[in-house]
């Protein structure tokens, strides 16, 4: 619980790469040098969202193993993979070879689901099995079985010169322990609990009754976490909002993320389509005033790992004041420390 006396333990920060499809190396550059930028000032993680088919990364991962050669102590995750996209045992094998790339620093996060606009991806994902593939917690479980050391293969041993393994390679204890699980829904909450996963939450949650606020429902579903977690209070949860410090911006900064945040007000008030998705408002300010705000948060109350949420649209300069505020003025008013060495 960050309070005053309790601070927060983990400060990262997540993006989506935004790029213009004209000139996509300088958009993958400049995520690459954001978190460059995010170790030099000493935060915990960097987490990259994906965009399959828009003009941001789709490909975190491939992304992420690029940013292991850049960089030599900050946690890289993904947050999160859809998993609708992915075949798990090529995915496992994906993930562990970055993990060794990075000693060891990767953080998987995963979720489940139809893959969105399926119907007209449908075709192009799964041309021979799009109506029988499932896309439930299941997938999560092979992913898992994977990374530890399930059978992959009935084969094992010596073709000709060439060494076969009956599981995932290279093989990496300890990584299947580093997965993060995105749910925004209490039965979701609850069945990465009953997994052993972390537990990553966003700006986004099921609001399954009505009436509720954004926190008290982001709350419950911690605590039914915890307490479906063999870990109970100290099984790790990362908030993730919108937080936009605005210490050091010019005058022309602040106007715009004051008018980002009120473009997407209205969101916030009800619930949206048959899922009912409800989302936060965006936090902007001076340090001191978002201070306040997160304390008043009951699901800040209840964590001590945060990853800020980014803003899609704005620019490399504007993402370098943000980062450069939220460590050196926002994080340290929570009672948190730059990780250093």
């Amino acid at each position: 619980m960050p309070t005053p006396d309790r601070p927060l333990r983990s400060l990262g920060f997540l993006t989506i790469g935004l790029f213009d499809e004209r000139r996509p190396a300088e958009g993958h550059e400049a995520t690459l040098r954001l978190i460059e930028l995010g170790e030099q000032l000493g935060f915990d993680s960097a987490w990259l969202r994906h965009r399959h088919l828009q003009y941001g990364i789709s490909s975190p991962l491939t992304v992420l193993a690029a940013a292991t050669q850049r960089t030599r102590r900050i946690a890289l995750g993904t947050a999160v993979t859809p998993l609708g996209w992915e075949n798990p045992l090529r995915y496992a094998e994906d993930l562990a070879t970055v993990d060794v790339l990075s000693g060891g620093r990767l953080n998987p996060g995963v979720s489940v689901g139809v893959p969105a606009h399926y119907e007209d991806v449908k075709d192009a994902l799964y041309p021979d099995t799009a109506d029988r593939e499932d896309f439930g917690y299941g997938r999560v479980e092979r992913l898992l079985g994977l990374l530890r050391g399930d059978t992959a293969s009935a084969f094992r041993g010596v073709e000709g010169i060439e060494s076969y393994s009956e599981r995932v390679q290279p093989h990496v204890p300890g990584l299947a322990g580093r997965v993060w699980y995105g749910g925004g829904s209490l039965r979701s909450a609850r069945w990465a609990g009953q997994q052993g996963l972390r537990l990553l939450t966003s700006n986004v949650v099921k609001a399954e009754q009505d009436g509720e606020r954004f926190a008290s429902i982001q709350l419950g579903q911690v605590q039914a976490f915890r307490a479906a977690h063999a870990d109970g209070e100290r099984a790790r949860v990362s908030q993730g909002l919108v937080v936009i410090p605005t210490d050091s911006a010019t005058p022309a900064q602040r106007a715009k993320y004051r008018a980002y945040a009120a473009s997407r007000h209205a969101r916030t008030l009800v619930p949206h389509g048959p899922a009912r998705l409800l989302f936060a408002p965006d936090l902007v300010g001076n340090a001191e005033q978002l201070a306040e705000l997160l304390y008043a948060h009951e699901a800040f109350r209840e964590v001590d790992e945060v990853a800020v949420a980014l803003p899609f649209t704005f620019e490399p300069e504007d993402y370098t004041q943000i980062l450069t505020d939220l460590a050196t003025r926002l994080g340290p008013l929570l009672g948190w420390k730059p990780a250093v060495g």
